[in-house]
């Protein structure tokens, strides 16, 4: 779940997903948009459950659901059966994974697909925070007795004309706007150099980490990544931090995975259930 300004957005959907949204304490009223990278079963089963708690729960609001072509006809007839009567509506937003794409877009930010390389259609997300306005330098506004009723549009980068003519820089009047943030979610593919130039410069990237390097051979038969080759991405792309997850349950000890990763790219962790990243 990724949280801007306590506004919500779930990727992917597997079984248990209301039980960990419980868990994290989330409020499921702040929920309206849900991402499925792919229609595999751990990653979108426990979509019809959910809609259905929503139901009994008195939701009103819409709920939009991102998925790739042909996910409607899979879930509406389960929600027509099992979710028959809701008291609001789902809307699915089918898209191509082929190709990159801005499938949602509101005043704060942006959500793009990633062409992923797996089994079946997939792709990736990232969510890239929109410039914001510039801050008003009360000092420097203050000396030039800039009326209140301007600082709109000084936030919005324009220079200040006094009453004699002068024009003021905008710049000494304001500061830049906060940082953007970026984050990219890539589960489940192979390893893709394709998609290193849509990463650039993201602050934090999950990319799946399904091997060990000594099971290099199944990862390329799977569609799957090791953690090495996530590590390489994540360098790759000069991403800022790198959670790596989707682990194989070969693997007791997922310490083998975290060390191979750190080898190329030490800015790394391990997922878990209800990991809190702030960015």
């Amino acid at each position: 779940v990724v949280n801007i300004r306590e506004k919500l957005y779930m990727i992917d959907c597997g079984e248990g997903a209301q039980l960990q949204l419980r868990r994290s304490r989330l409020r499921f009223t702040r929920l309206n948009h849900i991402f499925i990278s792919h229609l595999h079963g751990d990653h979108c089963f426990g979509l019809p459950g959910l809609v259905s708690t929503f139901g009994m729960l008195g939701r009103t609001a819409t709920l939009h659901v991102y998925a790739p072509h042909g996910a409607e006809a899979v879930f509406r007839p389960l929600l027509d059966f099992f979710c028959a009567r809701l008291p609001y509506e789902v809307v699915f937003h089918e898209f191509d994974t082929q190709e990159a794409s801005v499938i949602y877009s509101d005043r704060s930010l942006t959500v793009e697909t990633i062409p992923l390389r797996h089994r079946i259609p997939c792709s990736g997300f990232l969510f890239a925070e929109k410039s914001g306005q510039r801050h008003i330098n009360r000092g420097m506004t203050d000396f030039y007795r800039i009326p209140i009723s301007e600082y709109n549009r000084l936030k919005n980068g324009a220079d200040y004309t006094t009453p004699d003519g002068d024009v003021i820089a905008n710049a000494r009047l304001t500061t830049p706007p906060t940082p953007v943030r970026h984050y990219a979610y890539c589960s489940d593919t192979a390893y893709n150099e394709a998609m290193i130039p849509q990463l650039a410069g993201v602050d934090l990237l999950f990319h799946e980490a399904t091997f060990a390097e000594a099971d290099l051979p199944r990862a390329g038969e799977t569609f799957h990544s090791t953690a090495r080759q996530a590590a390489q991405i994540a360098l790759s792309a000069k991403a800022k931090r790198l959670v790596i997850g989707h682990f194989s349950a070969r693997y007791e000890d997922e310490s083998i995975l975290l060390n191979e990763a750190a080898e190329v790219f030490p800015a790394v962790c391990l997922a878990k259930e209800n990991l809190r990243v702030s960015l």
